[in-house]
């Protein structure tokens, strides 16, 4: 399918990521994008909870890549997952993401997944955090690693795939926007977008 011309009242859409899923997600409404990396200091604030740094950053990436476009609406997001009090990076190896399932067997994720736009030209912006919590299966050693050789998610938060062979290793997952786990919560940005003249669907 061809992307239909960006019509927002005469603005482009670009996405402050280089995120493969995020850019496969927003592919999904059918918009002409650009992509542009936003280049932000990912360090998190002394005392700062999950929900405030992905909030923060998110809309830091948005506003970043707003300073250099122009008549553009600029789409930043950011996610973390944890686990207790204990946030969950990418296991970038498979024996990294083998442990960390092993660690997350029978427990409950949530994963915070920030959104924010922001209008180049009128400064106008606008942001949204999504909850989405994952209860893992008690799960044995040997399907963990059938799984990790299997969709190598050393690149995925948490150490799954769940728009993969990831969903099968879940009880069950509560959420609004079943996208926003994979990374960009396409509900909410789809509403932003009409507000902004986009033409959706």
């Amino acid at each position: 399918m061809k992307p239909a011309a960006a019509s927002g009242a005469g603005l482009k859409l670009v996405l402050a990521s280089t995120s493969t899923y995020r850019k496969k997600l927003l592919e999904r409404l059918g918009l002409h994008f650009t992509v542009a990396a936003p280049n932000v200091d990912e360090t998190p604030l002394p005392g700062e909870s999950a929900f405030e740094l992905v909030r923060r950053l998110a809309r830091s990436k948005a506003e970043v890549v707003a300073q250099r476009s122009t008549k553009s609406l600029i789409v930043g997001s950011d996610q973390l997952a944890v686990c207790g009090r204990d946030a969950l990076g990418k296991p970038g190896s498979g024996e990294r993401a083998i442990a960390q399932l092993k660690s997350l067997s029978g427990q409950r994720v949530v994963f915070h997944t920030a959104i924010h736009i922001v209008n180049s030209e009128s400064g106008a912006n606008d942001g949204y955090v999504d909850l989405t919590t994952v209860h893992f299966r008690q799960l044995g050693d040997e399907e963990i690693r059938r799984y990790v050789t299997r969709d190598k998610p050393y690149d995925s938060a948490g150490g799954f795939k769940i728009e993969a062979l990831g969903i099968s290793l879940f009880d069950r997952v509560e959420s609004s926007d079943p996208t926003a786990l994979i990374g960009l919560p396409l509900i909410w940005l789809a509403a932003a977008l009409r507000r902004h003249g986009f033409t959706l669907p």
